[in-house]
This record gives structure tokens, sequence and C-alpha cells, in this order.
């Protein structure tokens, strides 16, 4: 079974996913469908599908979160450094067209967030940047097209 690599922070926001769905969300659709069944003919009830429908996709999302969370590899970022990039690290890079400048830190896919700056080891750019340091170019394929980018900051923690 494959490792899933995440931080902390990434293992305990799914198990708190994990903790709502099966303490709040599970005991709410099960309501839902007893209350859909006492209209009678099933057959044509939209709220009884629509609440079937409802904990299917729960119960499939608890799976997920249950099997992510059994393969995760927590990684420590406090025990992290160095001067390379790496799972963990804040990069700042400057965008050698635009001079524009961005921060991003290296995460696993399960949390994974662009708009928060959070970018998942196996994206295109997270691959690009492995290895590199300080000073170093790189340059990324993205379905935007081919970008380049000088890395100006290393960080942990």
């Amino acid at each position: 079974m494959e490792k899933i690599p995440m931080t902390a922070d990434g293992y305990a926001s799914l198990e708190r996913e994990l903790k709502l769905r099966t303490s709040e969300e599970r005991p709410k659709i099960i309501a839902a469908i007893s209350e859909a069944r006492a209209h009678g003919d099933l057959s044509e009830n939209a709220e009884y599908h629509a609440a079937k429908e409802a904990q299917s996709h729960n119960e499939g999302r608890i799976q997920e979160v249950e099997d992510m969370l059994s393969r995760a590899e927590v990684i420590d970022l406090k025990k992290l450094s160095g001067d390379t990039v790496k799972f963990g690290a804040h990069v700042t890079l400057v965008d050698e067209d635009t001079e524009q400048e961005r921060k991003y830190q290296i995460v696993g896919d399960v949390e994974a967030d662009v708009k928060q700056g959070r970018i998942s080891i196996s994206s295109p750019i997270a691959r690009a940047l492995i290895g590199k340091g300080v000073g170093d170019s790189v340059e990324v394929t993205a379905p935007g097209g081919a970008r380049a980018y000088e890395i100006t900051e290393v960080r942990f923690g």
C-alpha cells in the first residue's frame, strides 16, 4: 500500500472531517431517510431518493478519508531543514517574465490548496522545484504554458 505524505495539520484536518461525517452528517441523513420513508410510496418520493444519494456520497467520502488516514505518512515539519526544496518547504519564487513574486509551501496531495499557497508535491511546479536551491532557475510546463521562475528563498517551519 502506497503511503500518502502529509503534514500534521493535513492529518488533523482529515480527522476532523471524518468525525464530522460520522458523528453529525450520518445521523442527519439517517433521520432524513426515516422521515422520507414515513411519507409512503418510495418509488416517487424525491426526498427519499435525495437522502439515499446523500447517504451514498457521505459513506463514500468516509471510506476515502479512512483510507487516506490509514495510509498517511505524517511528516514532522519541525524536523526539516536545509537549503534545497523538499516536502514541507516554504518557497519564494519570482516569475522571470513578469517579476511577480509567489510564495508556496510544498504539501501532500490531500491538503493542497493553491488559493492558500499550498501546492501538491506531485504538481508540475513542485516536481520542478524539488532539489533546487536559492538562485536556481526552474522552467515549469503548466496547462497555461511554460513559465520560468527564480527561487529567491527556501525555508522550513
